[in-house]
């Protein structure tokens, strides 16, 4: 039976997952029409609202498994100045954008530190570790995350088809290595890793902050 703080504690980590997702979603939109593409903003995508963004899906799994995904924005790879580098540069922007998030979350929360105050570092720290696990997440080369078409990318051709055809299935082993556990072996670690790089950067401010 599931007590008061569990639920507690979830309703807190809603900020966090919200900011991830929503963040994530308008690099995307932002990268692409950088790059000569206008179907995000003609979908209405170019927004800070996260319920413009959210699969919901994705999202309770967000919350109970502590990674999930969004709603991919639409995009139109043919509006591209250059095809390779705005695919690159649009899978890329999502990730990026969280690890940014990621460390400002951290910085925050070390300032915040002193304040003793219990709620206030339980959401500081859901931002950081939801942006950071939204990334690396996002990362796995598994269609449809990010780390799929980068990955397509650099391919040859061969690799290309394959891919292409490991795509039609992308979302059911998505499913099956979520629910097996496989992509707790995989993001732990690596989450982890880039959090103690957080803390190594800005231990000078948290040094700072405990005088």
């Amino acid at each position: 039976m599931y007590s008061s703080n569990y639920f507690l504690s979830l309703l807190l980590s809603l900020p966090g997952i919200l900011i991830a997702i929503t963040f994530h979603e308008a690099a995307h939109g932002y990268a692409a029409e950088a790059m000569g593409d206008d179907t995000p903003r003609l979908s209405g995508r170019l927004s800070l609202n996260p319920f413009r963004h959210i699969d919901w899906i994705g999202f309770l799994a967000m919350i109970f498994l502590h990674f999930g995904w969004a709603k991919p924005v639409p995009i139109n790879p043919n509006n591209f100045s250059d095809r390779k580098k705005g695919m690159i540069r649009v899978a890329l922007s999502g990730c990026l954008t969280n690890l940014l998030l990621g460390f400002i979350g951290y910085a925050v929360y070390l300032i915040c530190l002193p304040l003793n105050n219990l709620v206030l570092s339980i959401v500081l720290q859901s931002i950081y570790e939801y942006n950071v696990v939204f990334a690396v997440f996002n990362l796995i080369p598994i269609p449809p995350l990010d780390g799929y078409h980068i990955l397509y990318e650099f391919l040859p051709y061969r690799g290309k088809v394959r891919m292409e055809a490991m795509a039609r299935y992308g979302f059911i082993i998505l499913l099956i290595l979520m629910f097996a556990g496989v992509f707790g072996w995989i993001i732990t670690p690596l989450s982890s890793g880039i959090i103690r790089l957080y803390n190594l950067v800005l231990s000078p401010l948290a040094k700072l902050v405990a005088l």
